[in-house]
């Protein structure tokens, strides 16, 4: 039988140059290509050094736990141990991850059942069949960057988490409990009083503003339903039109109510705002209703009544 090393070599130094992309990626890690190139290398050596008197000491747990160091060396370098050990943690995790993903979309694609004499017969010759090569060279990348979006998603949704508190708005003796989102983006002030602003969805404001108000704010521009109020809307004088303008729109106006109360809950502390507008926003700010308002983080400025055990 004729074996093509360095074949196998190329194809294990792509594949450890993929894990140490992902590892990387994990640990939010800036890493110099030939780092990356250095730490490939290391671990596709493996495959060379089987062919050598070597190979007892590479095939031992512990000869694979060394090689796992030197490629977690090469590549991250060494601060102190608690980085080493994130480095080198998240490297199994990778590998681990990889391994599993490829093992797993092999059996779910695989069949051992065939019909006989009308039956369906399940046949078992062991541990599952041999992945072939073309499958591992389609299947890896695939897996590779579908594990990558995937991380990459809940990166982003615990960044969503840890800005995300807790809103309560007092209004004219009616509280609404709410999520919110804070937002370095958000810099909308009233420009005569400077009043910062926070957005909070339409849905959220029914108990307070009543069906009718609702109504009105979905079918017209807000300027068109200031006009339309009279007296007998009880919000009329906490009403206030501010100008806005967002990327790719022209100027707008969003409508606002002044409450008398904002208080925020963040994991630490508990603050209320000097001053704050309600803007309201007429869509959903968040698809699946993690949050439901956008905080502006000029409101994490305000008095601190205690703290959050």
């Amino acid at each position: 039988m004729v074996i093509y090393l360095d074949v196998i070599w190329l194809l294990n130094f792509c594949f450890d140059l993929l894990l140490l992309l992902l590892t990387a990626f994990i640990l939010k890690r800036q890493v110099k290509k030939r780092r990356y190139m250095l730490g490939a290398l290391i671990g596709s050596s493996i495959v060379l050094l089987l062919f050598t008197p070597f190979a007892m000491i590479v095939s031992h747990p512990l000869g694979k736990l060394l090689f796992s160091i030197l490629i977690v060396l090469g590549t991250f370098g060494f601060q102190r141990f608690r980085s080493f050990f994130q480095n080198l943690f998240a490297f199994y995790f990778v590998t681990f991850l990889m391994g599993g993903g490829m093992i797993g979309v092999h059996s779910f694609l695989q069949t051992n059942t065939v019909i006989q004499d009308g039956l369906l017969i399940s046949r078992n010759d062991g541990f599952g069949d041999p992945i072939s090569w073309l499958f591992v060279l389609t299947g890896f990348p695939a897996i590779w960057l579908f594990s990558k979006k995937r991380l990459g998603e809940v990166g982003a949704k615990k960044r969503q988490h840890d800005e995300q508190v807790l809103v309560e708005i007092y209004i004219q003796g009616e509280t609404i409990r709410l999520n919110g989102l804070v937002d370095s983006g958000n810099q909308l002030y009233d420009p005569i009083t400077k009043t910062p602003v926070m957005i909070v969805q339409l849905d959220q404001l029914t108990s307070i503003c009543g069906e009718p108000f609702i109504e009105q704010m979905k079918q017209s521009h807000p300027v068109e339903v200031m006009q339309k109020l009279d007296d007998r809307f009880p919000l009329l004088d906490r009403l206030r039109l501010v100008p806005y303008r967002a990327v790719g729109h022209d100027h707008g106006f969003l409508l606002c109510i002044k409450p008398d109360t904002v208080v925020l809950y963040t994991k630490t502390h508990m603050i209320q705002p000097a001053k704050c507008f309600v803007g309201i926003s007429l869509s959903r700010l968040s698809a699946d209703q993690e949050f439901q308002s956008i905080i502006h983080p000029d409101l994490l400025d305000g008095k601190i009544i205690q703290g959050v055990s």
